[in-house]
């Protein structure tokens, strides 16, 4: 019984490290990593490190990243342990900015604030969008042939390549559009 639990994990590693081909972002591994980096001075986070290894967490994550989690964002395209509800802090010319990760894009609002925006992302017709509180449209839609479509202020839609002449002609018309409604 033993030489068969030993087979088949041998024979599941060696498929997921065959198969798959993919390093993978170790999402789970890290997050446990990042949660035991931030519990307080270095004497805590090693004391929790040390337990977390006796009671094999780490061990148990890292093997759930290497055998499923990092196989499944390889033939998906997408971590199944995405970074869902963190918050970082972005300094702006304008003061200090919150950026909270959704499952489909990002919030965005000024610290001490409770206005704010979402940008999100349509999987389906590969769009960015805005929205807020009085204003919700599409930003940017990404095409399959190495183009995207821009939506300017003014309604117009600008189709560019996705290069770095794409980029200046991008930069020239939101400039275009700045000044035409100023």
């Amino acid at each position: 019984m033993k030489k068969m639990k030993l087979s088949v994990g041998v024979i599941l590693l060696s498929g997921s490290l065959l198969f798959s081909s993919c390093i993978g972002s170790f999402g789970l591994w890290n997050n446990l990593k990042d949660w035991n980096s931030n519990l307080g001075d270095k004497y805590t986070n090693e004391i929790v490190f040390l337990a977390l290894n006796v009671v094999p967490v780490y061990t148990v994550c890292y093997l759930a990243d290497i055998l499923v989690l990092n196989s499944i964002e390889f033939w998906t395209g997408d971590s199944p342990v995405a970074s869902i509800g963190t918050v970082k802090e972005v300094k702006g010319e304008k003061g200090d900015y919150l950026v909270t990760t959704l499952k489909d894009g990002y919030t965005i609002s000024k610290k001490g604030e409770t206005a704010s925006i979402d940008l999100l992302f349509n999987k389906s017709t590969n769009t960015w969008s805005v929205k807020g509180d009085e204003v919700s449209a599409p930003l940017l839609t990404l095409n399959d042939n190495n183009t995207a479509d821009l939506y300017l202020q003014d309604g117009s839609k600008l189709t560019i390549t996705l290069d770095e002449r794409g980029k200046l002609k991008a930069e020239q018309a939101m400039l275009d559009c700045a000044f035409a409604i100023k």
